[in-house]
């Protein structure tokens, strides 16, 4: 299956201001980053892996994946995920396309921020958030000590 860049970065516009009532917002709760991106993913997936503690998958708050709303479980599922749903790989950031997913670590040990890429224009990129909520933030605005792109190379269905 190919992944829709398109839909998921038409999701994140269209979410990045507000929250979809289908999803419990976890502002209160460390963040809603992960929660905003994983659904950006699904809208670009169509998707999810319902496969108990190292699936991606979001039915409810108490019935969701560790991946759906933590950063490195995210990246843990997008990487090693062999079965249903997305995958990716890690490239440097010459190599961002839109619909991927970018995380940041400001202590430059433990990545707590996830966005999604919403353009890329003459070497900028430019994301999509929750929690600060951004819809189109020039990425080179962050102040970060490490970056990652997780480039989104496909999804099983």
């Amino acid at each position: 299956m190919i992944y829709n860049r398109d839909a998921a970065v038409a999701y994140a516009q269209e979410w990045a201001y507000k929250r979809n009532p289908r999803y419990y917002n976890f502002d209160t709760l460390g963040g809603d980053c992960t929660n905003f991106i994983s659904q950006c993913l699904y809208a670009g997936s169509g998707i999810m892996n319902y496969k108990k503690t190292f699936g991606w998958y979001y039915n409810s708050i108490n019935d969701r994946a560790p991946a759906w709303t933590g950063v490195s479980y995210l990246y843990n599922f997008l990487i090693a995920n062999k079965g249903t749903g997305p995958y990716a790989i890690e490239l440097p950031l010459d190599k961002t396309q839109v619909g991927d997913i970018i995380q940041l670590s400001f202590d430059g040990s433990v990545y707590v921020h996830s966005l999604i890429v919403v353009a890329v224009n003459d070497g900028n990129i430019y994301v999509a958030t929750h929690t600060d909520d951004y819809s189109s933030r020039a990425l080179n605005t962050y102040i970060y000590n490490k970056v990652r792109l997780l480039h989104i190379d496909g999804v099983r269905g």
